[in-house]
C-alpha cells in the first residue's frame, strides 16, 4: 500500500493498493509549505462527511520543528463522530511512526 498526497490547492489525499486500486482519503485545503497543510478527511466516508485536519510546523528554539495536529469537526458525523474520533485516534498511534521515519528523524 502507498498512500499519496497530492501536493497542491485542491489535491487528493489517496490509498493506492498494490493492484493500483485507488482509495480517496481526503483533499488539501491549505497548503502554505513549510509551515501549514490542511484538508478535508473522509477516509471510507461520503466528502459531505468530511472532517478538517490542520497541521502546523513550528520551528523551536533548539532547532527541533514541532508539529501540531487538530483534528475538528466530529459532530458533522452525528451521533457515530465520537465513535469515529476513537478509532481515529488509533490511527494517528499508528501512523506518526511511520511519518518520522520517512522523514528522517
Amino acid at each position: 500500500m502507498e498512500v499519496v498526497l497530492e501536493p497542491r490547492l485542491g489535491g487528493r489525499i489517496y490509498e493506492r493498493g498494490p493492484d493500483g486500486t485507488e482509495s480517496e482519503w481526503g483533499e488539501v485545503t491549505l497548503w502554505e509549505p513549510p509551515g501549514r497543510l490542511g484538508y478535508l478527511w473522509h477516509l471510507r466516508r461520503d466528502r459531505a462527511d468530511a472532517t478538517d485536519v490542520l497541521i502546523t510546523f513550528n520551528d523551536q528554539p533548539d532547532g527541533t520543528t514541532r508539529m501540531e495536529i487538530e483534528h475538528t469537526g466530529w459532530e458533522r458525523l452525528g451521533a457515530g463522530g465520537q465513535d469515529w474520533r476513537d478509532r481515529n485516534l488509533g490511527g494517528w498511534t499508528t501512523l506518526f511512526p511511520s511519518y518520522l521515519v520517512a522523514i528522517g528523524d
